[in-house]
């Protein structure tokens, strides 16, 4: 993990809202822009934050430098800390730099090869409007940074420093923008003849063949190229500087002009860093397209000048034509000027109109000419389709390739197949974007990056398929290894495992699955047969039937012994359909249905099946049980209503939350028809439902019973402690015998 401080060059350039705008911007990446957050703000919107930011801004008026503070966190490519994680850095990173009261918006990115939070930081205090400038803050988050890599579990990073400044921004240049600095130039060209230079007459000299001067500013010594950029003698190296030469060559003596020029053999023209393929030809468009970007865009902005101009007078000219109009109107007074005043309205607002497209026409040109680096340049070539700048891209040492859960291919021409991609890195990753997940692409190697959904995964399986062939090698967490198993397996691609452990493991859970398949498609051939007729024999007696005799129109047996008549010419057309009451149902077959098998009463005299209101009270059977094993009961305790059990709930709900606090509370659960024994305890209203209370005998408990208003009625007489019973359908009777 890498914090850095991006200072503004220019303070006018300094603008809060302008950095937020920036961060939280998509660019049209669907894989670029992650959480925002705002932090010791009270709005609640993004434009409303940044103008209560800047209000507080205007609240320090002596501070004369910037009031910005913009951080960069950078992690190592690989590494997707989660968003708790990141808000833990960002927490105390910002109380480490003196900002944790400090109003700031953060945006993670995710468009580039590693992962990166950037922090936008009020330096005004909120409350006490002061203006807060960390010292030396590159020291405080260097150690910031190696304490949180230990404390999160991230991986260790170089935070010691041996470069100066300018060699940093050097080493920054060529690594972004792809091009050389003037500080590796002069090493690798000219640093050998400058030491040893014996005199400075002679180190002049060296200079000039090389394009370069040397010259005094300040108290030391600056090398500058002849296109103007110049780098400190001391940062190319040490003994360049100006006391280091002046102890060797004595005191420093100026180029003379009189000088003869000699030949130069070189010159410094921001060549592109090495890389491991040819780009010469790239190179060599690169710098004519830069040469006539600046005429291109001088003569399309004239063009969009002249066209505003015309517009312009073309609007003037329908405007003197309109007043000259109303100036021959036979009308006076009031209604004239009336007339007057909308044909100036008129012409203000076509003006202004002009004005606003030309503004957007010279943005537009001024983006599509504007000049990049050469970095930029292949970037920008790449996303147009071209694989030579792709390679070129590829091919520098900063692309070092994806790492951690990687998924690639062995010995397999790769497919040219094209895909709808979302962005290219400059280190030449092609992102694409599959619905919550992002395929990472660097040429060699796949990676299903954040939110690694299942439907992410089974698209990069497909696409390494593509790429790679069908053998296919993957690295990374067991955790992904599972994952990409369980994928393969759910997509049934054709496609098989480099690692032979991995290779076991698909092929057994594809064997289960197979297995679990067949078993269904047995258990739904096993249901259809049920639901569409009888036992096996008997439907399939029937449809041989249904299709030779019936459906024929010729005659048959009816099933009873008798000769039948001429079917009709629709029967037995349907398959799988018997006559009505020919067949049994399944539950009825075999089997023979007794009087034992009803509920019954023993009297003396004979026996006899008893309807449900001859029976008496003190019989534990309240009514005639049915012996249709599908039919259920109408009524009953158990089967509440939707409301009814909607009000249960919440009052038990209610109740489980009291014990916490109060320990004296008995302990209400639903009623249970099981239960016996039980004392009034109470009604209690819920949602407009009424709830009886019954307290258990055998236990300090207390059972809830959902009842309609009519039994509501007739409990409230009844007194709390008196005993009451709770037939199997739900009715309650008193000690008395009366029904509630």
């Amino acid at each position: 993990m890498i914090a850095k401080h991006v200072p503004m060059r220019s303070l006018a350039k300094s603008d809060f809202a302008e950095l937020v705008e920036y961060i939280t911007d998509e660019q049209g990446k669907t894989e670029r822009l992650g959480p925002v957050t705002a932090t010791h703000c009270a709005a609640a919107t993004l434009q409303a934050v940044i103008g209560e930011v800047l209000a507080t801004q205007r609240q320090n008026t002596r501070g004369a430098g910037d009031k910005t503070y913009h951080l960069l966190v950078s992690f190592r490519p690989g590494e997707h800390p989660s968003a708790d994680t990141l808000k833990v850095i960002e927490e105390r990173i910002c109380a480490g730099l003196g900002y944790g009261e400090h109003q700031r918006v953060s945006a993670v990115h995710h468009d580039t090869d590693n992962l990166h939070l950037h922090i936008a930081i009020n330096k005004i205090h909120p409350e006490r409007h002061t203006m807060h400038e960390p010292f030396q803050s590159y020291r405080t988050l260097a150690e910031l940074c190696a304490v949180l890599e230990r404390d999160c579990g991230l991986e260790r990073d170089n935070h010691q420093s041996r470069r100066s400044v300018a060699e940093g921004r050097a080493a920054d240049m060529e690594r972004h923008a792809g091009v050389e600095s003037l500080v590796g130039w002069v090493r690798r060209e000219s640093l050998e003849e400058m030491r040893g230079a014996q005199s400075w007459t002679e180190l002049h000299q060296v200079m000039r063949k090389n394009g370069l001067e040397l010259r005094e500013r300040g108290n030391g010594l600056v090398v500058e190229a002849a296109d103007g950029t110049r780098v400190k003698a001391s940062t190319i190296a040490r003994e360049l500087s100006k006391p280091g030469l002046e102890a060797r060559l004595g005191p420093f003596e100026p180029s003379p002009d009189r000088l003869a020029e000699p030949k130069m053999r070189r010159q410094y023209e921001k060549p592109p860093i090495g890389l491991r393929v040819n780009t010469v030809e790239l190179y060599a468009r690169y710098k004519a397209e830069q040469q006539t970007l600046t005429a291109a865009r001088a003569d399309s902005l004239a063009k969009a000048r002249r066209r505003k101009d015309r517009a312009v007078d073309g609007a003037k000219r329908a405007n003197r034509l309109r007043r000259a109009t109303i100036t021959v109107v036979d009308s006076k007074g009031v209604g004239k000027k009336a007339l007057y005043s909308q044909a100036s309205t008129a012409l203000r607002d076509q003006l202004a109109e002009i004005h606003k497209e030309y503004a957007k026409e010279r943005e537009k040109l001024s983006q599509g000419f504007k000049r990049r680096a050469w970095a930029d340049w292949l970037k920008q070539e790449a996303l147009q389709g071209n694989a030579d700048a792709l390679a070129a891209l590829r091919g520098r040492e900063a692309a070092q390739g994806l790492k951690g859960n990687t998924i690639a291919g062995q010995g397999a021409t790769k497919s040219e197949r094209a895909h709808v991609q979302d962005n290219i890195t400059k280190k030449g990753t092609i992102i694409f974007r599959i619905g919550q997940s992002a395929v990472r692409d660097d040429g060699d190697k796949l990676q299903v990056s954040r939110d690694a959904t299942r439907e992410g995964v089974q698209a990069a399986l497909r696409l390494a398929m593509e790429r790679y062939g069908s053998q296919i090698t993957v690295n990374g967490t067991p955790a992904f290894k599972a994952q990409i198993i369980r994928a393969a397996v759910d997509s049934q691609l054709p496609i098989t495992f480099a690692d032979p452990a991995l290779e076991l493991r698909r092929q057994q859970l594809l064997s289960k699955e197979k297995a679990h398949e067949r078993a269904a498609r047995t258990e739904r051939g096993r249901t259809d047969r049920r639901r569409l007729g009888g036992a096996g024999s008997s439907a399939a007696a029937d449809d041989n039937r249904a299709r030779t005799g019936a459906g024929a129109g010729r005659g048959g047996s009816d099933g009873r012994g008798g000769a039948g008549m001429d079917a009709p010419a629709h029967v037995g057309r349907k398959p799988n359909v018997g006559r009505i009451g020919r067949v049994p149902p399944p539950q009825s077959q075999h089997r023979l249905r007794g009087m034992s098998e009803l509920s019954v009463v023993r009297i003396v005299g004979g026996g006899e099946v008893l309807l449900p209101r001859d029976v008496p009270r003190h019989v534990e059977q309240q009514r005639a049980q049915s012996d249709h094993a599908l039919r259920r009961d109408a009524v009953g305790v158990g089967r509440l209503k939707p409301a009814q059990q909607a009000a249960a709930d919440e009052y038990l709900a209610e109740r489980e939350d009291k014990p916490l606090k109060y320990f004296d509370i008995p302990k209400n659960s639903l009623y249970n028809k099981n239960a016996r024994g039980f004392s009034f305890a109470g009604l209690r209203h819920v949602e407009g439902r009424t709830l009886a209370l019954l307290r258990r005998d055998d236990a300090d408990a207390v059972m809830v019973l959902p009842i309609d208003q009519a039994t509501a009625r007739r409990l409230s007489r009844v007194a709390v402690g008196d005993p009451v019973t709770v037939t199997p359908r739900g009715s309650i009777q008193t000690s008395k015998g009366r029904s509630r």
